[in-house]
């Protein structure tokens, strides 16, 4: 019995939905990103149901919110995640091999990552002039 309570408990719920579709449309990205049939999948899932159980209707779900979270990031989180987090794990590395172990923890310390991505994005600039 427990094995099909875990089962069903579903990633997406009519509350969850709904603050993402809210937070997209004041984004301005509602519209943009998602097509007709997207948008009525949504709304008509935010309509229906309370929490989503069936595995297909979670994936298409699953997809559609990837892209509107994708599109909401700022330039600077994508940034950190494309630049930042891969500079921070190879300095990290170079610093552990030289026997620095506390340097595991800047692999994951964000504000060090936004750190580096800036500093890159500076860099980058000054090249371009």
């Amino acid at each position: 019995m427990m094995l099909w309570s875990m089962r069903w408990n579903s990633l997406f719920s009519r509350s969850k939905l709904t603050l993402i579709k809210w937070r997209s449309m004041r984004r301005k990205v509602w519209f943009r990103v998602l097509d007709r049939v997207e948008r009525a999948i949504v709304n008509l899932t935010i309509g229906c149901v309370e929490r989503v159980h069936s595995p297909k209707l979670e994936r298409i779900i699953s997809t559609i919110v990837n892209k509107l979270t994708n599109a909401m990031k700022s330039m600077l989180e994508k940034l950190t995640e494309d630049i930042g987090r891969p500079l921070a794990q190879k300095l990290s590395r170079i610093a552990w091999n030289w026997g620095n172990k506390s340097a595991v923890q800047w692999a994951e310390d964000y504000v060090f990552i936004q750190y580096l991505t800036v500093m890159q994005m500076d860099v980058l600039r000054i090249f371009k002039t």
